[in-house]
């Protein structure tokens, strides 16, 4: 019996969970599937989804079962899934001191601007969700094309960094 794929497993991170690490989440379970699971935490969550985020993944038709905003330090502790990679998505994550995750995950830095900052209409709002998601798109395209089994753990970590630069 031929042995199962790897499933690559990703946690996106942002200070709240509410919006760019959610949509990220999602996009990946959907784009990268069968090869990668995603998941997303926060920081300090914000214990809810932001409705304009709510509002794309269903306009867009992407999975939202099982999405909540919850806190980095569930996937911290020994019997949580083991990470390949841990992505932040929001500046404000990066600078912070991450838990231990368990497996040693490569790690990288794909900052793009917080919609749910954003003061104006709720169109204003819905563009500003619609912009951060066409980038987080790009990226995870870029990412799930990468040949993961043919690069070493430095080559992969330079990929992962150089895709966080690409808009």
């Amino acid at each position: 019996m031929p042995a199962s794929p790897r499933v690559f497993n990703v946690l996106f991170l942002c200070t709240g969970n509410s919006a760019r690490s959610i949509v990220a989440e999602s996009m990946l379970n959907l784009i990268g599937r069968p090869k990668f699971k995603a998941y997303s935490a926060g920081s300090q969550p914000a214990g809810r989804i932001n409705p304009f985020a709510l509002e794309y993944l269903a306009a867009n038709r992407l999975p939202t079962d099982g999405l909540r905003s919850k806190s980095w330090d569930e996937f911290a502790w020994e019997g949580a899934p083991a990470m390949d990679f841990v992505i932040t998505v929001c500046d404000n994550a990066a600078g912070e001191v991450c838990p231990l995750w368990p497996g040693q995950p490569i790690t990288a830095h794909w900052g793009v601007p917080d919609p749910a900052a954003v003061v104006g209409s709720d169109d204003e709002k819905r563009k500003a969700l619609s912009a951060v998601s066409r980038i987080l798109r790009n990226r995870i395209r870029t990412l799930t094309s990468l040949p993961l089994e043919k690069l070493d753990r430095m080559s992969l970590q330079n990929k992962l960094r150089e895709i966080g630069r690409e808009d």
